[in-house]
């Protein structure tokens, strides 16, 4: 069972999936397709990544122009963002802001041609994702985390960045 919710961002949903807990401790599905397909997540994941990362560490805005990608923290917490990186979109650059954490389980799902980046709240997190292409840094967009055109409330004023994610490598 999981409860699917869509955002004010055109495609993008949240899934909370659920949390079966006993004394033993917690049990929870993470991917079912056949339980996605029938709450309208029709789509195909061909890898699946896991990265971990420390406090104030922040990752992004990354995206591409094909990808879909179920997000989740497994371990820690993270504020995490999503945006809306289509140019020819009327919507460019609308944002929006999500807790992720091990306590909650609450998944993202990110339609391409959207960004997304987050910022490590706790001392140490593990960030999964699931993405329906395989990755191709080719392909790929990034946006300088404190992008005026955004307007992004970020709960740090000096992150921990890549040398990536400190410029801005174009502009779609």
């Amino acid at each position: 069972m999981i409860e699917v919710a869509k955002t004010e961002l055109d495609g993008v949903v949240t899934i909370e999936p659920y949390i079966f807990e006993d004394f033993r401790g917690q049990f929870v599905e993470t991917y079912n397709e056949q339980l996605y397909k029938d709450n309208g997540i029709d789509v195909k994941f061909v890898q699946d990544d896991i990265s971990v990362s420390t406090k104030n560490i922040l990752r992004g805005i990354h995206g591409d122009n094909e990808t879909w990608k179920l997000l989740s923290c497994l371990y820690g917490k993270l504020y995490f963002v999503v945006v809306n990186c289509d140019s020819d979109s009327k919507d460019f650059g609308k944002w929006r802001s999500f807790i992720l954490s091990d306590n909650s389980k609450l998944q993202v799902l990110v339609p391409p041609k959207y960004g997304n980046a987050y910022l490590v709240l706790s001392e140490k997190a593990v960030f999964h994702y699931k993405q329906s292409t395989y990755y191709d840094r080719s392909k790929q967009f990034t946006y300088k985390w404190n992008d005026s055109r955004f307007g992004i409330f970020w709960p740090i004023k000096n992150p921990i960045l890549s040398q990536r994610d400190k410029m801005r490598e174009c502009d779609e």
